[in-house]
């Protein structure tokens, strides 16, 4: 196992390694473990999609239970002309379906504008529970992609993450992704999608290319001889671990040739911070800080200023404060920070950036949706995305963009890796799906969607994967709107303190919302500011204007941090926007006590 020098803490990659190699290791996690790919797996049957498509021509009308137009398909025709007439539109009820919905026709050649006043004229009536466009639906297209067969992570649905169904929404565009990592080894399938970075190793020795930074992020190779790290360390071949990483997040995809990358449709930012035997948390610390547009000493102002951050590298010890200080900059300059939890099958919190606070920190699941067996585990983990296993069976890791050469580079080529290092890019990817989708979302908003719009583990976690198993189609969709309701961005907010008693009854306070049209959103935003000793006493709703009662947060003796300064992702498209909202707080334990200082709901 590679161990930095004493009394100088370096950061490597954070990828698996055989289970022979898991010894006690205190300073880093370890490198990563490669394997020749064998055969595909198989392409699922051809699965349909809705997809939004041109403007809508047909709407599916769910009225409430107690209406009319529920149960008398008289009453739901009269309603549709009656809408049809103040949109100074024709529509026609055409049949009700099997779910008691009705289809009501628009007509043809109606434009977006058209279409949009028409939902705006059944969304403001309160007997309707929700109206969505009857979307033509399709076999969902596979890239057409060479080796997209064996990206079982991306649409297996076992333990997959059900990325296609997210790319008729989003594919990326308009996001740059950071990769703070080995920096970048050329690749036909991955070089158009990569922008300018740079190399931040400033020990001449780690860096291996003969100088310190510069503004080329190009991987030289990280081998190293045997003892070179560390008294009975082997040797090592180059990993080309950083481009690995960005195929998975940004391959170019429908070339005819290689792999698909989650958020096709971004761009790559390679940022080098580990050489030979690791990197310093020194050039680490500055790299965030230059990725997410902050000022770096002797550096160039950055032209391509990252949305999203992705580390998958690790070491011992918990998160310090000049790492945390750094991600904390840089999440307050609007950038998502995603981490890879560790490979040291131990808990998460014993190992950085992955305890580091307003981070994204990843675990990884294999193809069964089991914890996979060297992923860090625990309270810090937030989620849980495919990283693989090679231990019998190579196509059950991440396949992704590589290089043959064992030294320096030599011919490209793409091989399967696991490691939660492999886990975190899912995230990442994702992440950059949803800005592209949404380009207002904050990071802690983000952050919330994917642990909401997540599933259950298929498979088991002992210790603890965070909220499940990340989706990407069902995240996407939530965050743009595309599962119905309103995505406005109006901000309701209560900024009256209220006391939280000990132990005792809860307390609610409430937001009076008016002035909306139709169902709140399918990602309505809970934004909740509590000051409190001990909040894993905490159980925090949101109350709809119905009484219908949403779980924010529940009691957990394991979460021993204080205070609450969160945003929470609610899908709420089943409710009526305007009316009185409530958050509910109760402490459930004794001795801890606190406030509500302020709450909001942005919709």
């Amino acid at each position: 196992m590679r161990t930095s020098a004493p009394l100088r803490r370096k950061l490597i990659p954070v990828a698996a390694v055989s289970a022979a190699l898991f010894t006690a290791a205190t300073t880093v996690a370890v490198a990563q473990d490669s394997t020749t790919p064998e055969a595909a797996a198989s392409v699922p049957a051809a699965q349909t999609e809705a997809a939004p498509g041109t403007p809508a021509e047909r709407l599916i009308v769910g009225y409430k239970s107690g209406a009319a137009e529920a149960k008398s398909n008289k009453a739901a025709e009269a309603d549709a002309a009656a809408k049809g007439k103040e949109a100074g539109e024709d529509l026609d009820f055409q049949r009700r379906l099997g779910s008691g919905a009705a289809l009501v026709d628009l007509g043809e050649n109606l434009t977006k504008r058209d279409v949009a006043d028409v939902v705006a004229e059944y969304r403001a009536d309160p007997q309707v529970a929700y109206v969505v466009p009857d979307r033509l639906n399709k076999p969902l297209a596979t890239p057409n992609d060479t080796e997209y067969s064996k990206q079982w992570d991306l649409f297996e649905t076992t333990a997959g993450m059900n990325v296609p169904g997210a790319w008729d929404v989003a594919t990326g565009t308009g996001v740059t992704v950071a990769v703070i990592d080995t920096g970048y080894v050329s690749h036909s399938d991955l070089g158009a999608n990569i922008v300018a970075g740079y190399d931040f190793i400033s020990d001449t020795a780690v860096a291996g290319d003969g100088n310190g930074r510069d503004s080329n992020p190009a991987d030289p190779g990280d081998f190293t001889a045997a003892n070179q790290c560390q008294a009975g360390d082997p040797a090592y071949p180059s990993s080309w671990h950083g481009t690995h990483v960005a195929g998975t997040i940004a391959a170019v995809t429908n070339n005819s040739k290689g792999v698909a990358g989650i958020a096709h449709g971004a761009k790559v930012s390679p940022l080098r911070v580990l050489g030979k035997c690791g990197g310093y948390d020194s050039d680490i610390i500055d790299a965030i800080t230059w990725a997410s547009g902050g000022t770096v000493s002797g550096v160039p102002a950055n032209t391509n200023v990252a949305k999203v951050i992705n580390m998958s590298l690790g070491g011992g010890g918990a998160c310090s404060t000049a790492t945390q200080n750094a991600i904390n900059a840089a999440v307050n300059r609007g950038t998502t920070v995603v981490v890879a939890a560790g490979n040291d099958n131990s808990n998460a919190a014993n190992y950085s950036p992955a305890s580091c606070n307003n981070v994204i920190s990843v675990a990884a699941a294999d193809r069964q949706g089991n914890r996979s067996y060297y992923s860090n585990y625990g309270t810090v983990v937030d989620i849980a995305a495919p990283g693989g296993e090679t231990n019998s069976v190579t196509a059950n890791g991440i396949l992704s963009t590589l290089n043959s050469g064992a030294q320096g580079p030599s011919t490209e080529n793409y091989e399967y890796y696991q490691g939660t290092s492999m886990a975190a890019p899912h995230i990442a990817g994702l992440a950059a799906l949803m800005k592209s989708a949404n380009s207002s979302l904050t990071p802690a908003q983000i952050e919330s969607a994917i642990k909401t719009n997540s599933r259950a583990l298929p498979g088991t976690c002992s210790g603890g994967c965070g909220a499940g198993l990340a989706d990407a189609a069902k995240t996407v969709q939530a965050v743009s709107g595309s599962g119905g309701g309103s995505t406005g961005g109006t901000t309701f907010t209560n900024s009256t303190a209220v006391s939280i008693p000990d132990n005792g009854s809860a307390i609610e306070s409430s937001i009076a919302v008016s002035g909306r049209s139709g169902n709140a959103p399918s990602a309505l935003q809970v934004g909740v500011d509590i000051t409190h000793t001990y909040r894993g006493d905490l159980v925090i709703d949101l109350i709809a204007p119905d009484g219908t009662s949403y779980r924010l947060k529940a009691a957990s003796s394991s979460d021993s941090a204080d205070n609450v300064n969160t945003t929470y992702t609610v899908n709420a498209s089943s409710e009526a926007a305007n009316g009185t909202w409530k958050l509910r707080v109760q402490d459930t334990a004794a001795q801890d006590t606190g406030r509500l200082n302020s709450w909001k709901l942005t919709f």
